[in-house]
């Protein structure tokens, strides 16, 4: 008895190297050609496929039961998903949750994007591991006829990311204002009325619930796109600069964002906090550099030690790019680490409230344990506006 429900796979996974997986095609058609990845997060696929970070990858999710909670309009990161595809073992189940408002493969369907079950994810997982995160081209035909030599050639001609500025294709086209803060019971998202810094957030890919992150933590914030100028950040007379999560090569933005930041922090005494893609943009304005992982980290669990404290934080991660903590120059401090592997997860200059960290301290999905991050950042623009009184 065949294992699909067409009597033949319906989709299929072509690798670079020539690896091929079959499986069962649902949400959008056609074909879509990236970088694979894989998740360990065990909740949290709508805001992983909705995720700047993730334009121009595919996404493996090792856990089976996604698509079970369905998918509901409050938890997208941004307007439509950006990952370019979902590969998962086990098709997904008729969505049982309160919140639910639709179902993943119809989502995808109607944002066109495709993805893939019936898939040993376990052992995609291990062959990411052992490539390094693989170039793909996935299919998904209901006729299930495949030019398997075609689909393997796509995935070789694609050119990775490495170069690649892709935060250009991902930011606001234009500045807009942000007071909405996190959610909570029984009101969900309420508006922040009582606002106590102007922050200028530059929006690299920026996820919502960051913004919210810093709207509840006292911020008035404007979103500003990637591509913002010094003199356009410091029209708006902020408080704090905010450097935003976002895909891609990290030296590839750097080329018009390192300016915009080294001119603020040689101008000003700004406090700057950023995350992901800007703390890797920061990074590379204080003169470290940045280096492409393996397969790099992406997951809900990820352990990271806070050097200073030696508490260890339970975080999100999603990233493939990562500060050399042996380029941060004298006077910039490495703050957090991946119990992981080694590698850099935050930093800050040791005389001046700027400071970012690798990992999400919004949850979203994932542990809340580095929330304390936007609170911190708060309190060194409280006090900064304390000493210039």
């Amino acid at each position: 008895m065949s294992q699909f429900s067409n009597d033949k796979p319906t989709a299929c996974l072509a690798l670079a190297d020539g690896t091929v997986f079959y499986g069962e095609g649902f949400g959008a058609t056609g074909t879509s050609v990236a970088e694979l990845c894989f998740n360990t997060a065990m909740t949290g696929y709508q805001e992983i496929m909705t995720d700047p970070s993730y334009a121009g990858q595919i996404v493996t999710f090792t856990f089976p039961h996604i698509g079970n909670v369905g998918v509901n309009p409050d938890d997208d990161e941004t307007g439509d998903p950006v990952a370019d595809g979902m590969v998962v073992k086990w098709m997904p189940t008729h969505s049982s949750n309160w919140r639910a408002v639709q179902e993943l493969s119809d989502w995808l369907t109607a944002r066109g994007r495709i993805a893939i079950g019936g898939i040993d994810t376990r052992r995609l997982t291990r062959a990411i591991r052992q490539l390094g995160a693989p170039h793909v081209a996935l299919e998904h035909n209901p006729d299930g006829n495949f030019d398997l030599g075609a689909l393997v050639e796509k995935a070789r001609a694609f050119p990775g990311l490495e170069g690649v500025d892709l935060a250009k294709d991902v930011t606001c086209a234009q500045s807009y204002r942000w007071n909405e803060m996190r959610w909570a019971w029984p009101d969900g998202y309420t508006p922040q009325t009582n606002a106590k810094h102007k922050v200028v957030a530059i929006d690299y890919g920026a996820k919502r619930n960051i913004l919210r992150c810093l709207a509840s933590a006292g911020c008035d914030v404007t979103v500003l796109p990637a591509t913002a100028t010094a003199e356009e950040v410091l029209a708006h007379n902020p408080d704090g600069v905010f450097l935003s999560n976002g895909p891609g090569d990290p030296a590839a933005t750097g080329k018009y964002a390192v300016p915009m930041i080294q001119t603020i922090l040689n101008t000003t005494e700004l406090p700057m906090f950023g995350i992901c893609l800007g703390h890797q943009m920061l990074a590379l304005a204080l003169g470290a550099k940045t280096v492409k992982m393996n397969h790099g980290h992406h997951g809900a669990n990820h352990p990271v030690k806070d050097t200073e404290t030696g508490k260890v934080e339970i975080t999100s991660m999603n990233h493939g790019f990562a500060v050399d903590s042996q380029t941060l120059p004298t006077g910039v401090l490495e703050t957090h680490l991946s119990l992981f592997d080694g590698s850099n997860c935050g930093i800050r200059m040791a005389d001046r409230p700027v400071f970012s960290v690798q990992q999400h301290p919004e949850a979203s999905p994932g542990p809340q344990d580095s929330y304390y991050l936007f609170e911190r950042f708060a309190e060194s623009m409280g006090k900064a506006k304390a000493e210039k009184v």
